[in-house]
């Protein structure tokens, strides 16, 4: 594998994620409109605790095993889901009243689909009164290790020194699909129409442009930081190395990913009789360690302490950081308007 001198990462704060699906809509309708593509979603927000999507992708294996690559499940095209043809016709053009006399409802035509992207949307788990989710936005983690490049058989995956995006050359691929196999996060899509493999190339045209990932740069809750690792005055670097209260998902994989999440917080539980236990958090400990390790625990007291600072009239670099006060503060060197990059172009 060639060497790699920067590596651009990205961090969720899911703290912020209020699950409005904007930056799974921009990259879909950015990326994901051509023949063969209509099921892929190559970022997806999925409801934790839930089965995601693809349907149960956190049992399907892949990444490393003692330091060995080992190939996994291979998603089939009904647990993605998507894609779907609907009524439309009927509905908005058509006669539009069923047997009854009512309205004709809005179906998807032919065979049933049995899941799909956010099939288990805002399902959660806990017991009412104490349920508990949250959303996790999931892409490509553009992994320092990826076991999508070194599973290839064709070489048509590789890792740019310069940025350390994973990228595939669609001419070398021989739709061996053994990169989706390898692929613990199972983002790898395969069309059907043209027989390649396909992925989350982290808007790379925008970032040599110098603008956010379009998922990122649409976030209206301003969650979504994106930056170089090594780039010690930067919101990406702070965040992961020095308060380390971002946390890489499923880290046992052995990939290295290099999406970042701060772990949720959650609502504090409620006592039978009304009031509220201040000491725990609703969401079990259990679950937010089995996502992104025992490291969890200590960016969770890191991120509560800091915000009890606040909370006391004092004031906190880290809580500063994650705010975003300005859009800018997000991106580092990532802030070019992409309308600018266009009047360029012309």
């Amino acid at each position: 594998m060639t060497s790699q001198n920067r590596q651009i990462a990205m961090v969720f704060d899911l703290n912020k994620c209020i699950g409005c699906q904007t930056c799974s809509v921009a990259c879909k309708v950015l990326w994901t409109r051509n023949e063969g593509t209509d099921y892929q979603w190559w970022c997806t927000v999925n409801t934790v605790p839930g089965q995601g999507s693809p349907k149960g992708w956190e049992a399907m294996g892949g990444g490393y095993k003692d330091d060995t690559l080992t190939l996994g499940k291979l998603p089939e095209r009904s647990e993605f889901g998507g894609g779907w043809d609907f009524n439309y016709d009927e509905v908005f053009y058509g006669k539009g009243k069923g047997a009854g006399g009512g309205q004709v409802p809005l179906r998807v035509k032919g065979e049933q689909p049995t899941w799909g992207p956010n099939w288990d949307e805002d399902q959660g788990g806990g017991k009412y009164p104490n349920s508990y989710y949250y959303y996790l936005p999931r892409l490509c983690n553009h992994c320092t290790r990826p076991a999508c490049v070194e599973a290839c058989p064709s070489k048509a995956m590789y890792k740019r020194p310069e940025d350390g995006i994973v990228l595939r050359d669609e001419a070398k691929c021989e739709g061996s699909q053994d990169c989706a196999k390898a692929c613990p996060y199972k983002k790898i899509f395969f069309n059907h129409e043209r027989g390649v493999s396909q992925h989350c190339i982290m808007c790379l045209p925008r970032i040599e442009d110098g603008v956010a990932p379009a998922c990122a740069r649409q976030c209206p809750g301003r969650a979504v930081f994106v930056g170089f690792l090594d780039d010690t005055s930067g919101p990406i670097h702070k965040l992961v190395n020095e308060w380390k209260v971002a946390m890489p998902l499923h880290p046992e994989y052995g990939t290295k990913p290099n999406m970042y999440y701060v772990p949720p917080i959650g609502p504090k539980p409620i006592n039978a009789d009304g009031s509220i236990d201040e000491d725990t958090n609703r969401i079990p400990d259990a679950l937010l360690e089995e996502q992104f390790g025992p490291d969890v625990h200590q960016a969770l007291a890191t991120l509560q302490g800091e915000m009890a600072k606040t909370r006391e009239g004092g004031k906190s670099a880290l809580m500063d950081i994650l705010i975003a006060y300005q859009w800018k503060e997000l991106f580092s060197e990532f802030t070019v308007d992409p309308v600018d990059v266009e009047q360029e172009g012309q």
